[in-house]
């Protein structure tokens, strides 16, 4: 059964509608003083002092684990609570613990960039796009927090257990075989080396996973986030913040180097991940990308993909992928982001318009 502590966890997260209990406000606490006191955007410290950075790291550290601890909670109600409580309660536990992993993914992503610019928020929203209590504070703390169709999704009706993390790319994450690791020890390093360490790990790659992430993980890894469960990477979202340079550099640097690799008779071997998959994937590397009109372009600056395994069914895990991605191209002023889909492609148009 659920513990006193986590009894009382609960009951700090949902304590009165115009007051929190310790464990609410100490989030927003934290929270608030991360993205004020950043060093990676630019924003001065209140009071800067010679050791900004070992703070700024030893608070975020402490917000992790109060997420941490949240998520954990969501985990033990499902799993223990009685069938009348959970459901109850299920639908608000299971928003917070979503907006925590976004937001607790977008605290890890300010502590490893380098850009300098000022965080840009949106204008004030009307009333009816936030809603009280925990939700809705931590939601107009995010950058993206006035894009009320990101926020509100009907929870599944079959809860889970299921426990996942949400975190930027880092250096040591394999592309080959997705088989990243490594979240310790690796989220002090700088943008740069993210990008010489993918760089050099992507000449080793096969076809497969290129064709998904290869020219976001060349030309612009410092926008890529990964989501984790219990049996590891089941998600990813990757972006561009000026896409049009991004595409003119995919398109004159990326795609000839990748059309070297893996020329067309390479598809008509016999590999053991299955003859159609690989020739898809270099028939997809040889083909010419369709052009992205300009009005497309000045109106949506930013470009996003998004994907999830098929295990995971849960949209508010999907959701927080999205929240977190837009919140950081927001962050560095994006005012609007695009997709590229085929219109044959239903799994990815359901999966995009479930997201809103």
């Amino acid at each position: 059964p659920l513990t006193l502590e986590e009894v009382r966890m609960l009951v700090e997260l949902f304590y009165l509608p115009y007051q929190h209990g310790a464990l609410a406000q100490e989030l927003l606490e934290h929270f608030r003083w991360l993205r004020a006191n950043s060093l990676s955007v630019g924003v001065p410290p209140t009071a800067p002092d010679a050791c900004g950075g070992t703070r700024w790291r030893g608070r975020a550290q402490s917000f992790q684990l109060l997420c941490a601890r949240t998520c954990r909670l969501h985990s033990r109600l499902v799993s223990t609570a009685g069938r009348a409580l959970l459901y109850d309660l299920h639908p608000y536990l299971w928003d917070i613990r979503n907006m925590l992993l976004a937001a607790c993914a977008f605290v890890l992503w300010l502590g490893c960039q380098s850009i300098t610019a000022p965080i840009l928020l949106g204008r004030d929203a009307e009333p009816w796009v936030r809603r009280g209590g925990l939700f809705g504070e931590l939601q107009a703390l995010l950058p993206v927090g006035n894009s009320c169709d990101l926020f509100y999704h009907p929870p599944p009706l079959f809860p889970s257990s299921q426990l996942y993390l949400l975190r930027p790319l880092l250096p040591l994450d394999k592309v080959g075989a997705l088989a990243w690791r490594g979240v310790l020890g690796a989220r002090r390093r700088s943008c740069s080396e993210v990008s010489q360490g993918l760089q050099a790990q992507l000449s080793r790659a096969p076809a497969l996973p290129v064709r998904l992430l290869g020219s976001f993980l060349s030309l612009s890894p410092e926008y890529t986030f990964v989501l984790e469960d219990e049996g590891g990477p089941c998600g990813y979202a990757a972006g561009a913040l000026h896409a049009e340079g991004f595409l003119q550099q995919r398109d004159s640097s990326w795609l000839p180097a990748i059309r070297h690799k893996y020329p067309p008779e390479l598809g008509t071997g016999g590999p053991a991940l299955g003859q159609d998959a690989l020739e898809e994937a270099v028939l997809f590397f040889h083909t010419e990308p369709l052009a992205v009109p300009q009005p497309v372009l000045r109106r949506f600056p930013s470009l996003v993909q998004l994907g999830t395994a098929p295990r995971v069914l849960d949209v508010g895990a999907s959701r927080s992928l999205a929240l977190c991605l837009l919140s950081a191209l927001r962050a560095n002023g994006s005012r609007g982001v695009f997709c590229q889909v085929s219109d044959a492609d239903r799994q990815q148009l359901s999966f995009y318009s479930k997201l809103g």
